[in-house]
């Protein structure tokens, strides 16, 4: 007779594993093209936005620089009327005081004959 082993199992080896997958699956990661790609969209969406705040100052540039000559126009207006009111109030206060009561009105008495 002869003597046998028997082996009921194999030996557990690193590939299989009871509760493991016999696939391996790798990681896949963006290629070069697709990370440019989004590095370049990614700075062109940045680069709307900074060009949309530029044109929101630009405009509030243009907002008061009219409030600023509006406000230069008016200036100017109120001192044409301030020294209206100083003529007007000189001529009456001229006609009213009493140097002009005791003065003589002006009549013409004549023409130079050529």
């Amino acid at each position: 007779m002869r003597n046998q082993t028997f082996v009921t199992r194999r030996a557990p080896s690193s590939s299989f594993v009871r509760g493991r997958n016999t696939v391996r699956v790798n990681k896949r990661s963006l290629g070069s093209i697709s990370q440019i790609v989004i590095v370049s969209m990614l700075t062109l969406a940045f680069g709307l936005i900074y060009v949309a705040e530029g044109t929101k100052a630009t405009s509030f540039d243009y907002e008061i620089s009219a409030v600023e000559s509006e406000i230069s126009d008016l200036a100017a207006r109120r001192d044409d009327l301030a020294v209206e009111k100083a003529r007007l109030t000189s001529v009456a206060a001229a006609k009213n005081s009493t140097v002009a009561a005791v003065m003589e009105d002006a009549t013409v008495t004549g023409y130079a004959a050529d």
